[in-house]
């Protein structure tokens, strides 16, 4: 805790803050609190690459994207991975995203089942104008459920696949664990 004060005291210290929400919080309520932005009953569709650097282009196709939403509860969301998950092998962790840049994510929602088509073609719209600054990486947890193809599957888990295969084939040859982004046994 102490740690933690000394670290956000400069922050805290620049001006008067509008609110102050910096502090320990219960994992339970850390984890709801976006539920807000995802009502229940809301369809969605969602899809994510990771972008190497954000570009003067890449930023004006986010923005242009933005601007063509089809309900205003869709979103572009940009997470920057830098730090130490950055500083972490790609080989030490199954997973490949293990350097600096942006992952972007596409979220399409909305509440009518009669926006589906159009909520679903944007999200795949905007991806599409923003594949000529993608990199090569993926987040698994972002793969989407019409995703679940060798190519991306790899794409999310880089070099470190064929060994995840492996370890596949050894502790679970009959695919019993296969209801996430699977893996198949090599």
């Amino acid at each position: 805790m102490a740690e933690g004060e000394a670290i956000a005291k400069p922050i805290k210290s620049f001006g008067p803050p509008v609110m102050d929400h910096m502090g320990p919080i219960p994992y339970c309520m850390q984890n709801s609190l976006l539920d807000a932005a995802f009502p229940k009953g809301a369809l969605n569709y969602w899809k994510a690459q990771f972008l190497r650097e954000l570009t003067d282009d890449a930023i004006k196709t986010l923005v242009e994207c933005a601007g063509e939403a089809p309900s205003p509860m869709c979103q572009i969301v940009l997470e920057h991975f830098h730090g130490k998950a950055s500083r972490v092998g790609v080989s030490e962790t199954a997973c490949a995203m293990r350097l600096s840049g942006f992952n972007v994510v596409i979220a399409s929602q909305w509440m009518s089942p009669a926006d589906t088509a159009r909520g679903t073609q944007w999200c795949r719209d905007t991806f599409k104008a923003l594949q000529p600054y993608f990199g090569t990486v993926r987040y698994v947890n972002y793969l989407a459920d019409d995703e679940t193809d060798n190519p991306a599957i790899a794409a999310a888990y880089g070099p470190n696949y064929a060994r995840l295969r492996e370890l596949k084939a050894k502790f679970d040859p009959e695919n019993v664990f296969r209801t996430n982004v699977n893996i198949a046994p090599k």
